[in-house]
C-alpha cells in the first residue's frame, strides 16, 4: 500500500525535460494530456525521435542539394533548414492525421504513405549523390567526353554540306591545274629527251624538232602560268573559307565545354548511368534507396504500429467534452438572444399602446381645431380638409 502511494506521488510530481517536451511536440501530443500518461510518454517520445531524424536527415539533405546549386554555403544552409521546416510540417501533420479512430483505415493509411514515399524518394537522391560522390564525378567526366563527341559530330553535321561544296569546288580547280601541269611537264620532258638524244628523233642539239617542243613547251607553260593565276585567288578563297569554318567550329565547341558541369541534374544523370552499367552499384543503390525511404517513412510507421493507449482516449475525451461544452454554449447563447428579443417585444410593445394612449385626446384636439378654421374658411373643400387630416395625423404603416 506504501508503494502505492509513492508511485502516485512521484507521478504527480512527474516533470518533463525541456527536450522531453520538444520530443512531445515533435510527434504532436498535448503537453497536458499526455504527461499524466506513463506508458503513452515514451510511446510519444520515442515518436518523436522518429520525427527528430527525419527532419536533421531531411535539412541535410536539402542543404547538400543548393550546395550543387549555388557556391555559398550560408545560403545553402539557410535554404537547407528552410526546406527541412516544411518537411517538418508535413510530417507533424501527417502523423497528428493518423488517430485511434482512423489508424487502421486503408485510404488514409495509403495516402500518407504515398505522400511519404514521394517525399522520400526524392531526398534520397542528394544523399545518395554525397554517398557515391567519387564514382558520380567519375561518370561526369566520362559522360562530357560523349558529350563533347557528340557535340563535335552535330556541328560536323551542321557545315558538312557547306564543306563538302567548298572541297570539291577546290578539288575541281586543283585537278584543273594538275592536267595543266601535267602537260607541261609532258612537254618539258620531251624538249629535253629531243635536245640529249634520248628520245624523239635521237639527234643531238638544238635542231628544228627541238625547237618546235620548245616551242610547244613555252606556250604551255605560259597556259599554265595564266591559269594558275587565274586559278589561286579562288583557291585561296576557299581555303579561307574552310579555316573560318574549323575556327567556327572550335569556337562553337569551346563554348560548349564551358557550358559542361557537375550541376544536380548532371550527377543525377551519371548516377542513372552508374545504376544501369554496374549491376554491384545497382544493387547498393536500390538498397540504399529503401533504407532513405523508410527514414521518411518512420514516423507514419512509428505512429501506425504503436498501440493506442490512454492517451488516445483522453484526446478522444477531451475532443467530446470540448464538442458538447461548445454545443451548450451555442444552444445557452441562443436562448440568451431569444429571451432578449422576447423581452424587448413585450416592452416595445407596452411603449407603443402607452403612446398611443397618451396621444388620443390631443389628436381629437388638434383634428377639432382644424375643424373649426375650415368652417370659418370659406372656398376650402371638404376634401382637401381631409387630405390635409390625413398628412398630419394619420400614422403610416411601417414596413
Amino acid at each position: 500500500m506504501q508503494e502505492s502511494i509513492q508511485s502516485l506521488s512521484q507521478r504527480a510530481e512527474y516533470e518533463p525535460s525541456l527536450f522531453t517536451r520538444f520530443l512531445w511536440w515533435l510527434s504532436t501530443a498535448e503537453k497536458e494530456l499526455v504527461i499524466d500518461c506513463k506508458v503513452d510518454r515514451n510511446r510519444y517520445a520515442i515518436t518523436g525521435m522518429t520525427v527528430l531524424g527525419t527532419w536533421l536527415f531531411a535539412t541535410l539533405a536539402w542543404t547538400y542539394f543548393f550546395s550543387t546549386i549555388v557556391t555559398d554555403f550560408w545560403i545553402a544552409s539557410l535554404l537547407g533548414i528552410f526546406m527541412g521546416g516544411i518537411i517538418l510540417g508535413i510530417d507533424r501533420a501527417l502523423i497528428k492525421g493518423i488517430t485511434a479512430s482512423n489508424k487502421n483505415k486503408i485510404t488514409p493509411l495509403l495516402f500518407r504513405a504515398i505522400l511519404a514515399i514521394t517525399i522520400g524518394t526524392f531526398m534520397a537522391q542528394p544523399a545518395l549523390l554525397y554517398l557515391f560522390d567519387k564514382e558520380v564525378h567519375l561518370q561526369i567526366s566520362l559522360d562530357n567526353e560523349g558529350k563533347k563527341r557528340l557535340k563535335l559530330q552535330q556541328l560536323d553535321s551542321l557545315y558538312a554540306a557547306q564543306k563538302t561544296e567548298l572541297i570539291n569546288e577546290k578539288n575541281a580547280l586543283q585537278l584543273q591545274l594538275n592536267n595543266k601541269y601535267n602537260e607541261v611537264s609532258n612537254a618539258r620532258e620531251a624538249f629535253i629527251a629531243e635536245t640529249d638524244g634520248t628520245g624523239g628523233s635521237g639527234k643531238i642539239g638544238l635542231r628544228d624538232i627541238a625547237k618546235a617542243k620548245q616551242n610547244e613547251y613555252s606556250k604551255l607553260d605560259n597556259d599554265y602560268t595564266q591559269l594558275n593565276g587565274a586559278l589561286q585567288p579562288r583557291l585561296h578563297a576557299i581555303d579561307s573559307t574552310l579555316a573560318t569554318i574549323e575556327t567556327a567550329k572550335q569556337a562553337e565547341q569551346k563554348k560548349f565545354e564551358a557550358l559542361l558541369n557537375d550541376g544536380f541534374l548532371v550527377r543525377i544523370e551519371a548516377l542513372q548511368h552508374l545504376v544501369e552499367n554496374n549491376s554491384a552499384m545497382a544493387f547498393r543503390y536500390y538498397l540504399l534507396v529503401i533504407l532513405l525511404v523508410l527514414i521518411e517513412l518512420m514516423p507514419v510507421i512509428a505512429k501506425t504500429i504503436l498501440p493506442v493507449g490512454a492517451y488516445d482516449e483522453k484526446v478522444r475525451l477531451q475532443e467530446e467534452m470540448e464538442r458538447e461544452i461548445a454545443a451548450r454554449n451555442t444552444r445557452k447563447e441562443t436562448d440568451l438572444k431569444e429571451l432578449y428579443n422576447q423581452l424587448a417585444f413585450e416592452q416595445d410593445s407596452e411603449f407603443i399602446k402607452d403612446f398611443f394612449e397618451q396621444a388620443k385626446q390631443q389628436r381629437k384636439e388638434k383634428m377639432l381645431e382644424k375643424l373649426g378654421r375650415w368652417k370659418k374658411s370659406e372656398g376650402r373643400s371638404f376634401d382637401s380638409v381631409w387630405t390635409n387630416l390625413k398628412k398630419d395625423f394619420l400614422t403610416k404603416q411601417e414596413n
